[in-house]
């Protein structure tokens, strides 16, 4: 199993039926494949769609439905599509049960960086801090290093994107939870030590006494 997988896989076991989840750009846009249309679960991207399904099998693609990256995406029967003001409206009004993000470091405070590396073209900061500010339940599905470096940090080096603890954060290593005490390892990825993931984390982690093996429930629909 691809690590990709591995963290969306995980993520879907979170997502409750009949809730309302952004899913954000990139990795986490590939959670809906792992959700199985029964729960009723509708997916919102930020740039005006509610019911969003997965990517369309090549050839099948149609040029007006696009997530807010960019990237090719179906709409599930009951589907909408809002203009951004009704969309925003979702997010900073405190209706998305969930949002899914990317994230680039997070650290022992739950803050997370997930919208600019200083240095580099930004075409925009997008919905990111609306998202992790407005949605109930904040998720950042994201490996657990970058070209070896740990992206668990005591303190985040980028730009936070919001004050707010993040909920959960989900790596192809781990599940951590940010608490009052600081991140807390709950679960660790198949055939991975705990060792393992301590040597790639650079911030510090409380390890309770038993540590469970993540469990895939869901499979690709």
């Amino acid at each position: 199993m691809y690590a990709e997988e591995i963290i969306q896989q995980r993520v879907a076991r979170e997502l409750h039926p009949g809730t309302l989840v952004n899913l954000g750009i990139g990795l986490p846009t590939g959670v809906s494949r792992f959700v199985s249309p029964e729960w009723g679960i509708l997916f919102q991207s930020e740039n005006g769609i509610v019911g969003m399904g997965a990517r369309p099998p090549e050839g099948m693609e149609d040029e007006d439905l696009a997530d807010a990256g960019g990237g090719f995406v179906t709409a599930v029967p009951g589907s909408a599509t809002v203009d951004s003001a009704f969309s925003f409206g979702l997010i900073r009004g405190g209706h998305l049960d969930a949002t899914v993000l990317g994230g680039l470091e997070v650290d022992e405070a739950g803050r997370l960086a997930n919208w600019m590396v200083p240095g580099r073209m930004v075409p925009g900061m997008g919905g990111a801090m609306d998202l992790v500010t407005g949605a109930r339940r904040v998720i950042v599905a994201m490996q657990h290093t970058a070209k070896g470096r740990p992206k668990i940090v005591p303190v985040c080096t980028l730009p936070i994107t919001s004050t707010r603890r993040v909920t959960m954060i989900v790596t192809d290593m781990a599940v951590i939870e940010p608490t009052d005490d600081g991140l807390v390892l709950r679960e660790r990825a198949p055939g991975v030590s705990v060792e393992a993931i301590l040597g790639a984390t650079a911030a510090r982690l409380i390890v309770p006494t038993d540590i469970a093996e993540m469990q895939f429930l869901r499979i690709a629909v």
